[in-house]
């Protein structure tokens, strides 16, 4: 059984591609940019006292990317937020391939126009390479969660990792893939 083909990575292809090559006069289909991976992450500052919303990060975590998540551990102690070296502090998944677009596409269609008064995401938040980054404060905005079985509202980052080389060329790639920047 074959597996059928994300909607957006049909998109990229059939025409996303061409526009970006004629649009930026590329040389090379090889220069054109495209979503290299997408990682999503969460931070737990109160699992140091309570490991079990560590627990449930991980869950919802788990459901809304569909991919098994890694626990991210403190690289340094830090008295003042009692945290030690190594403690388990929070927890990410990285993206790539079938389940990066299939993200992508949940995130753009479905999960960001649920966000409460919502008016686009920042049109400035590239990092100067290319790669932009997205931070969410609700993780109830992704229908995969159940509102009644959350242990708390957690915020969580999404970076989407481009191989655009400026950033108005990654602008222009998630532009034509419908990220709902503010005018």
């Amino acid at each position: 059984m074959a597996a059928t083909k994300p909607r957006l990575k049909t998109v990229y292809t059939d025409t996303i591609a061409q526009e970006l090559f004629s649009e930026f006069g590329y040389k090379s289909k090889m220069q054109i940019p495209k979503i290299e991976k997408i990682v999503v992450s969460m931070g737990v500052g109160e699992a140091i006292t309570n490991k079990k919303l560590l627990e449930s990060a991980v869950e919802e975590l788990t459901l809304i990317t569909g991919q098994k998540v890694m626990k991210t551990k403190a690289r340094k102690s830090i008295a003042n937020f009692k945290v030690r070296e190594g403690q388990e502090i929070g927890a990410k998944v990285t993206l790539r391939g079938v389940k990066m677009y299939e993200f992508l596409d949940r995130l753009i269609n479905i999960s960001l126009p649920r966000v409460k008064d919502f008016r686009g995401v920042n049109p400035k938040a590239f990092d100067g390479r290319g790669n932009y980054s997205l931070g969410i404060t609700e993780q109830i905005i992704f229908p995969e969660i159940d509102y009644d079985k959350i242990e708390q509202i957690n915020g969580l980052n999404v970076a989407i990792v481009t191989t655009a080389k400026t950033d108005n060329e990654a602008r222009t790639l998630l532009a034509k893939f419908g990220m709902p920047f503010r005018k």
